[in-house]
């Protein structure tokens, strides 16, 4: 084929920068999104994406933007999704305060706050271990089976579910919306037309389940948060019908589908690195370091982004009024400059609080701080506990698993495992 130009000028080869662009963004690179991430890292602090966005790379950028309040979130929408009329945006996008700035995201994310208070997590603790234990049961007993479908979903997806007030008939329903929605905070431009289309439809039937749902809660209410929030609804004053249903959608997809990815991800970590499980089993109370460095290391939420309020400059770039950037977490985790050895997996990196390395970005910074960390945090720690005090051993059964498309909240389809009881 000719790749002359009508000019007669052959093309330029691409940049090792363009090509480490492109496969970060491919999805072919899934597995190993770190590579593309660190090659970007090394050639740069800040560089212009396809998308019109400007992506960061290194910790100091990236912790600095999602810290300050001079960096919005509002316009996510907007820069991900121009396929979403503004008309169509709560209906498409049920985000609610997730992608909101101050006064209405402080008011929606204080209604929801009082779900995941540090007593309400903590009074959730028995019913964590009974499904632990439940699910490390039904896995020993399996011996070979998928760990996303046998524990990642069930334990995270169970907790919120009876905490927002879904009963146990709908929580499958809910789980296959959530896939489809969890797909479409990914940019427009990357989806299939098929994935458009399940998610404008996932969208429109969580929203329609929530409203009949709200409705039997009025009639029979419960002590659950849909109950709390359609109580709110009723005064008027403080939240709106539309507020409402997005609010459920939102908390219930984001209460477990980022958990799903760091229960599957960290696993596989572990058993990729046994030594570090080892470690595990002599000092069990380097568990809670653990998940942090699992956070570090695997992020479930892989980027997001923001806009600037006002002209600064940022890595050396000028960025003006309204432009936006990628805060790309994951390529910040692993930024040599804030971690040592970061590619390294440490179970004990957090572990001694007098010289600790920096806070992760795993569940960001500031005031979009995740809403569920401390909840996402208590169920990987039981699981892990569980894990631990049942001596299971675990081995996956291939070298390669297969991963979701997405590219921000970014997990595994499946996680064939063998696991076992050491003696």
């Amino acid at each position: 084929m000719d790749t002359a130009t009508d000019s007669g000028e052959t093309p330029a080869e691409p940049s090792a920068t363009d090509v480490a662009m492109a496969d970060l963004f491919l999805p072919t690179h899934r597995a190993d999104p770190y590579t593309p991430a660190r090659k970007l890292r090394e050639a740069g602090p800040v560089h212009r994406t396809p998308l019109g966005l400007h992506l960061l790379t290194r910790y100091a950028e990236c912790a600095s933007v999602l810290q300050s309040n001079d960096w919005s979130h509002a316009d996510e929408a907007g820069q991900l999704h121009p396929s979403v009329s503004a008309e169509e945006a709560a209906e498409e996008l049920p985000t609610s305060f997730l992608w909101m700035d101050p006064p209405d995201h402080t008011r929606l994310r204080t209604l929801v706050s009082k779900a995941f208070t540090p007593r309400t997590v903590a009074a959730l603790r028995p019913r964590i271990e009974q499904l632990a234990a439940e699910l490390v049961d039904a896995a020993l007993e399996a011996g070979e089976f998928d760990l996303i479908d046998l524990i990642a979903y069930p334990l995270p997806l169970t907790v919120v579910c009876e905490l927002v007030g879904v009963p146990a008939a709908d929580h499958k329903a809910a789980q296959l919306w959530s896939q489809d929605l969890a797909r479409g905070f990914d940019p427009d431009v990357l989806m299939t037309p098929e994935a458009h289309a399940a998610r404008s439809t996932a969208s429109r039937e969580f929203m329609r389940y929530f409203r009949e749902l709200i409705d039997r809660r009025r009639a029979e209410p419960a002590d659950d948060l849909l109950s709390a929030l359609a109580a709110v609804e009723d005064r008027g004053d403080v939240l709106t019908g539309t507020e409402l249903l997005t609010t459920c959608v939102t908390t219930l997809v984001a209460g477990h589908e980022t958990t799903v990815n760091l229960v599957g991800s960290g696993l596989l970590a572990l058993m990729r690195n046994p030594d570090q499980m080892a470690r595990l089993r002599e000092h069990p109370e380097y568990v809670p370091s653990a998940v942090d460095e699992l956070l570090r290391y695997e992020p479930p939420v892989q980027l997001t982004t923001r806009s600037a309020k006002r002209p600064m400059t940022l890595g050396g770039q000028r960025i003006e009024e309204g432009e936006g950037v990628v805060v790309h977490i994951a390529a910040a985790n692993r930024d040599p400059e804030a971690y040592r050895d970061p590619d390294r997996l440490d179970v004990a990196r957090f572990h001694d609080r007098t010289a600790p390395p920096p806070r992760h970005l795993g569940f960001s910074l500031g005031i979009h701080y995740c809403l569920g960390a401390p909840l996402a945090m208590l169920e990987m720690e039981i699981l892990l506990h569980e894990l631990i005090r049942r001596a299971v051993t675990m081995e996956p059964l291939t070298d390669e698993p297969p991963y979701k498309p997405n590219l921000v909240v970014r997990g595994l389809s499946a996680l064939p495992v063998r696991f076992g009881a050491s003696s």
